[in-house]
């Protein structure tokens, strides 16, 4: 690396942002907090925002002297809490680490770099499932891995241009959010609710507003991101679809069906029916869980689907008022702070 590249990337300072709202997280927030104290490019200042959770902020607050610990100034969410820890960064870049991942050590050095580049305007990486209560279900498909918040089968296998960012490991340039405001609250996770998107019609937002910027997301970048027993479920499979397919209309009502389901498009023409005959192939060779996997793709497409269908024949007004209220309120928390 030149010596140029060198100073500028350590001009730019660094804001992690961790989100976090149960007790019963505690064992992740501590190993997120650890990761980011390990890194080899330190962060300028980590900031932990406590949803509220009073129980939560005072054992953060004994547990981590060394970490600025707030409380979620907006409606309870992950919205609202990313909100909040926006406001209060005052690094170049915000990085956003999930309550139950772990950063590996090079992730912001690895991430800082790509911002060599001026026009890079936010910068994701990957999330490998770390299973617990058992070994990975072996009827999920790799395609749809998104289901429990990490990285699968259609995303791009080295650094290039993307639509959005992964929620679970994600970085922006605090600029961005003066420009486009906040995280809407009209999607995204309120506790163990499975809905999201919020980082998807954020980054659209920030694509329609700035035509030139790059979204860049790097494999290399990756996160350890730890999967819950209940996750495991095929009942959690299938809710978290239906509630995609919900928060996927309430993107296309917000940003417009060619933008909110321009990537979508190609995972389900090219992505899925590969799964679908490469699944039955395993199960012809006598293997039967590629035919559950098989089926598990037709079915998760079939139930976000129907969630798709219900929210787009939902009160159109309702989540209208509810998505511009959220907007305004991003753009009065990013407007806060210099």
């Amino acid at each position: 690396m030149t010596a140029a590249a060198l100073s500028r990337r350590a001009g730019l300072t660094v804001s992690v942002v961790i989100c976090a709202y149960t007790m019963e997280r505690w064992a992740d927030i501590i190993g997120a907090v650890e990761s980011v104290r390990a890194q080899t490019h330190p962060a300028d200042e980590v900031i932990l925002v406590v949803d509220h959770n009073p129980e939560l902020a005072a054992a953060a607050h004994a547990a981590f002297p060394d970490v600025r610990v707030i409380g979620n100034e907006e409606d309870r969410g992950l919205s609202g809490a990313r909100n909040t820890g926006i406001g209060e960064a005052r690094g170049d870049i915000v990085a956003f680490l999930d309550d139950d991942a772990a950063a590996g050590p090079t992730w912001l050095q690895t991430l800082l770099a790509h911002y060599d580049d001026p026009g890079v305007q936010g910068v994701g990486g990957s999330a490998t499932a770390v299973w617990s209560g058992g070994p990975r279900p072996r009827w999920l498909p790799a395609e749809f891995d998104w289901v429990v918040g990490c990285t699968y089968v259609g995303q791009p296998t080295a650094p290039a241009v993307v639509r959005n960012l992964v929620g679970c490991n994600m970085s922006f340039r605090r600029e961005v959010f003066t420009l486009v405001g906040g995280f809407s609250a009209a999607v995204g996770r309120v506790g163990r609710r499975p809905l999201g998107c919020e980082e998807t019609e954020l980054c659209i937002r920030l694509g329609n507003a700035l035509p030139g910027g790059k979204l860049l997301y790097d494999p290399a970048i990756n996160v350890m991101h730890r999967v819950s027993p209940d996750r495991r479920r095929f009942r959690y499979f299938r809710s978290r679809c239906y509630s995609e397919g919900l928060s996927k209309a309430v993107v296309s009502r917000m940003v417009g069906a060619a933008s909110g389901l321009s990537a979508e498009r190609t995972y389900v023409r090219s992505v899925l029916p590969r799964g679908v005959l490469q699944g039955l192939r395993q199960l012809v060779s006598l293997h039967p869980a590629g035919g559950a996997r098989a089926f598990a793709i037709m079915f998760g497409l079939a139930a976000t689907s129907l969630g798709y269908a219900r929210g787009i024949a939902g009160n159109t007004w309702e989540h209208a008022a509810v998505a511009g209220a959220a907007e305004s309120r991003g753009l009065q928390t990013s407007r806060g702070k210099g």
